[in-house]
């Protein structure tokens, strides 16, 4: 009886407590790139309404917490669904698990579409404002 009771306790998975996992810090950009690869990877998978619910804006970083916003109740609804696995992948890839997820609802989200090559050049402006300096120095036309 003695050895199986120590076989068992072999066997029995280790568990680190919440002080020996690692909280390394991360950026805002760092977390995006690894929110957009999640996103795509979900859509590969032919979950397209995750895929859109991820991607309808970026989420914003404040300390380890990531504010994401969603336009009603029941795309929430669908985000907590995928919101554990996501918050798995985004610790396991930052190497931080204090990362939570907090959804909020606004339903004056607009989705901005850029049609144009000015409205594209635009957008990736926003997120980039060096790209209008590369142009300059450049002289690029749109």
């Amino acid at each position: 009886m003695r050895a199986k009771k120590e076989l068992e306790a072999q066997l029995k998975p280790v568990e680190k407590h919440h002080d020996e996992l690692p909280t390394e810090p991360f950026t805002e950009t760092q977390m995006l790139e690894q929110w957009v690869k999640y996103a795509n990877r979900l859509g590969d998978k032919g979950y397209k309404i995750l895929e859109s619910l991820l991607l309808l804006n970026d989420p914003k970083l404040q300390g380890t917490t990531i504010v994401h916003e969603l336009p009603n109740e029941s795309s929430k609804i669908d985000f907590e669904g995928e919101k554990h696995d996501l918050l798995g992948y985004l610790r396991g890839k930052l190497h931080n698990h204090n990362i939570t997820i907090e959804v909020t609802i606004n339903e004056t989200i607009e989705v901005k579409k850029a049609f144009t090559t000015q409205e594209k050049y635009d957008r990736m402006k926003e997120m980039n404002p060096a790209l209008d300096l590369l142009r300059k120095t450049f002289d690029l036309d749109l």
